[in-house]
């Protein structure tokens, strides 16, 4: 439904046709935004995002200016880094001082793990089957004497009374995937930060599943630390992502990884002073992606628009909405999906398995008929976007069928 926040109406003077199009039909709008849907039925957001159209022409306006322009217009790049920054809030509710602008989700990761000050005989908790960058990190951790407790999953549920049952008065942090990249299960984060917090655990959020799709308030849901990507479900270039630090925990973390830009005076090359600075960006040591930065920045705006014209969980319902119906259709195709049971605990992830067929067989057939879907976790995983419409959920059961 149309929110009075778009302030458009048919014949409206003034507004776009695009404008109107956001207000009346905001997945055809953001279909139009996205080129690669004039060929592919894509569904392989959860490993690599096409780009949207905003952001590959962000790139390329980028390099015109670089070549043609040089740092004449370098105030301009920086003043682009800093709107990613406002945006990530925006979507985050929280403060633009909280936010750390990384290369990748890892990175993100690691600055938690390696800046918090340890004690031997501390303990992390994580559930098993967590992306590697969600593990070695902590593992790393091992060495200076910190426990790595790893929680069985059930049925590839993260259940959040399984991780508060590892937890005791060693544990210093729960961290764990907002969705498993490969089950598609949405852990319970309001559940899993209240009871954390209540024993006196921080919660570390891997995003890059969730970030812009689901609604996250960390005025409500107060995360204490969070990191995600880019280039997946944001729809931006790899090498461009977001990190959140709470503003309560920024002076425990120790700056490892300092330079010029981590200081509040930043450009005093000649009398340089180590005086942190007193946000998240003390942790961006030197020269910004501003390519990946405006880019990144350029698409978020499609998440931002459509928010504000249709409210906050518009995204999260239509994906969630065109899951069910793929999910139906795959079962009516002979396919057998992982489905999860509880609504709120789905995401657009849905893996399935065609029996009697290798899942590389049937990524291999989607590709032949400009399908794109991944095998994970012994399955065919299709992740589906907001932009995607029925014509390419038929698509891909139109390959299912082909395959039995």
């Amino acid at each position: 439904m149309k929110s009075a926040n778009c302030g458009l109406t048919a014949g409206e003077n003034g507004a776009s046709e695009a404008d109107h199009l956001l207000a009346e039909s905001p997945w055809e709008w953001w279909r139009s935004q996205m080129p690669i849907a004039d060929k592919w039925a894509y569904f392989d957001h959860a490993a690599v995002g096409p780009l949207s159209g905003p952001a590959a022409a962000a790139m390329r306006r980028f390099a015109d200016e670089a070549s043609e322009l040089g740092d004449t217009v370098w105030p301009s790049w920086a003043a682009r880094t800093e709107q990613l920054r406002d945006q990530a809030a925006i979507l985050l509710r929280a403060d633009p001082s909280e936010i750390c602008l990384v290369p990748n989700t890892t990175t993100g990761i690691n600055l938690v793990a390696e800046g918090w000050p340890w004690q031997r005989g501390d303990s992390v908790v994580i559930p098993e089957g967590e992306f590697p960058s969600n593990l070695f990190p902590w593992q790393n951790q091992q060495s200076r004497g910190v426990e790595l407790r790893i929680v069985p999953r059930r049925g590839g549920e993260v259940h959040v009374a399984d991780l508060i049952d590892h937890v005791d008065e060693t544990t210093r942090l729960i961290a764990v995937s907002w969705v498993g990249y490969a089950s598609g299960y949405r852990v319970d984060l309001d559940s899993l930060v209240e009871q954390a917090h209540c024993r006196g655990v921080m919660v570390f959020l891997d995003a890059i599943q969730g970030l812009g799709i689901y609604p996250l308030d960390l005025t409500r849901t107060p995360v204490d630390f969070l990191a995600a990507d880019g280039h997946k479900w944001l729809l931006g270039p790899e090498g461009a992502g977001v990190a959140m630090i709470a503003q309560r925990h920024l002076d425990s973390l120790r700056c490892g990884n300092v330079g010029w830009n981590s200081v509040k005076n930043s450009y005093n090359y000649a009398e340089p002073t180590f005086d942190l600075r007193s946000s998240a960006a003390r942790f961006e040591s030197g020269s910004a992606n501003m390519a990946g930065a405006a880019a990144l920045s350029a698409s978020l705006e499609l998440f931002l628009k459509v928010r504000q014209c249709h409210g906050e969980s518009a995204i999260e319902d239509r994906i969630l909405e065109l899951v069910a119906q793929l999910e139906g259709a795959l079962r009516a195709a002979g396919a057998v999906p992982r489905s999860v049971s509880s609504l709120q605990n789905r995401s657009g992830i849905l893996t399935f398995e065609v029996p009697g067929v290798e899942p590389a067989d049937v990524r291999r057939r989607a590709l032949a008929e400009q399908v794109v879907v991944s095998c994970r976790g012994g399955g065919v995983r299709a992740s589906v976007h907001a932009y995607n419409n029925p014509d390419d959920l038929t698509r891909l059961v139109d390959v299912v069928r082909s395959c039995r």
